[in-house]
């Protein structure tokens, strides 16, 4: 699937695409003060990929990214900010689940 609209979005700082099945993303040289594009770990790129090897290796990267973010997830000071901390540890959830389903596409993928 394909995202529209971006472009038209000029003063967008961030954008968080994580895990999802997009297969094309453009437009997007209009977004000058964009500072922070997620694309998902990689995913869109496994889903391009040239062999099965390729497509695996991705996976295995897309894993390791998700890991290294809940690790440094984790080292975050929230400074006694409950709000931030339940914040925090939603996205260290969401990390973790995200390096399962990668793990288990890899399973599925011998």
């Amino acid at each position: 699937s394909e995202i529209k609209g971006l472009e038209e979005l000029e003063n967008l700082e961030e954008v968080y695409l994580s895990f999802n099945k997009l297969t094309k993303i453009s437009n997007l040289n209009n977004l000058k003060n964009l500072k922070l594009l997620e694309l998902g770990a990689n995913y869109i790129e496994a889903n391009e990929a040239l062999s099965k090897k390729d497509f695996r290796m991705r996976i295995k990267i897309s894993r390791k990214e998700s890991k290294e973010s809940r690790y440094w997830l984790k080292l975050v000071d929230m400074e006694d900010d409950s709000s931030a901390e339940k914040e925090r540890d939603l996205l260290v959830q969401e990390s973790t689940e995200l390096m399962n389903i990668f793990g288990s596409i890899l399973q599925k993928t011998e």
